[in-house]
């Protein structure tokens, strides 16, 4: 019996695939490579000494789906694949909620046709729009600011109500805050297309002197070192939370969403001097003005998934940083030659 990851080729589904195979699991990979490349996953069969059976697919196809269902024997789902942008979800929404949708109702019927009852979804904080307190729980008011997130925010519904429907489903989503790092030993790690979004790409970006410089979006907001906080995790502490997820969805029904965070706010300015520190390596910034729409401080309440998956981050931010820099460093291009 074998676990199937939607997008098992992209930056969280490689290292979950890595610690999956480590944990004894059988990993299928389903993966349209638009997102991410095949070299990574001869890269996890390189770490692991395992091998990935993958297909190269769209889970919007039912065809496809249908045809992988009924060559696997499938046990459960890990569900990642989906658009992610949240820039080029505001330029191209009805893109992100057909093919985010599309693809889920797709697998879930799937699923359903072959008898497969147990799917963790990768979902996001993002579905807590701007919240109004931190550390942030499960149970805060939920609410998103773009299509990206309401897309997550509508797969978890339709995942819930399929869960409430068929009593013998079950539904974990996995709510994560920002992951960062790579696999220590280098060769996996996020290789973002195009121009980066988030924090850390864009940090590499300028220690490298690919950009001449950082820009730090404000740097008077009302936090310690008055730049924006956030709970970073470490890429491999989350890959880790999905095998948890994966046992817990093996012994209980129903639905549970959980966060997938450390608890811990750390700001621009303290990534900035960790990386530093961690590699020495400078990176040279400028502050700038505040970016429309960035909440002053975000970060995760994780006393649920240490209750009801026993786990618990591990990583501290000088491993996020230093691990970061290894992958970079060794593949300047990314996966390309």
């Amino acid at each position: 019996m074998s676990i199937l990851l939607t997008g098992g080729a992209g930056y969280i589904g490689s290292h979950t695939c890595v610690e999956l195979l480590n944990a004894g699991y059988d990993v299928v990979v389903v993966d349209n490579y638009v997102n991410s490349q095949p070299e990574a996953l001869r890269r996890v069969e390189t770490i692991t000494g395992k091998k990935v059976t993958a297909y190269e697919a769209d889970v919007c196809d039912k065809a496809a789906m249908d045809a992988i269902f009924a060559k696997e024997k499938i046990e459960a789902v890990i569900h990642f694949a989906g658009l992610k942008a949240v820039g080029e979800s505001v330029a191209e929404p009805l893109m992100y909620y057909r093919n985010n949708l599309d693809s889920t109702l797709t697998l879930v019927e799937t699923m359903v046709k072959y008898g497969c009852k147990r799917i963790v979804f990768s979902s996001s904080a993002t579905v807590y729009g701007a919240p109004d307190f931190s550390p942030v729980p499960e149970t805060a008011r939920l609410g998103c600011s773009n299509p990206y997130g309401w897309t997550k925010y509508m797969i978890e519904q339709i995942l819930r109500d399929w869960a409430a429907a068929q009593k013998d489903v079950s539904v974990v989503l996995l709510r994560y805050f920002n992951p960062v790092g790579a696999h220590p030993s280098g060769l996996i790690g996020e290789n973002p297309n195009g121009r980066p979004n988030n924090l850390m790409p864009n940090v590499l970006n300028a220690a490298s002197g690919k950009v001449k410089e950082l820009k730090v979006f404000g740097g008077d907001y009302d936090t310690p070192d008055g730049t924006c906080v956030r709970d970073y995790i470490h890429v491999v502490d989350l890959a880790k939370g999905h095998v948890c997820a994966l046992k817990y969805a093996a012994e209980h029904t129903g639905s549970e969403a959980i966060n997938l965070g450390t608890g811990v706010g750390y700001s621009v300015l303290d990534i900035i001097n960790s990386f530093e520190r961690s590699t020495g390596v400078k990176v040279p910034y400028v502050i700038t003005e505040r970016r429309p729409g960035d909440v002053p401080s975000y970060y995760a309440n994780p006393e649920k998934a240490a209750k009801l998956l026993n786990w618990h981050t591990e990583k501290t931010l000088d491993d996020m940083c230093r691990d970061s820099w290894a992958f970079k460093s060794k593949n300047p291009n990314g996966y390309e030659a």
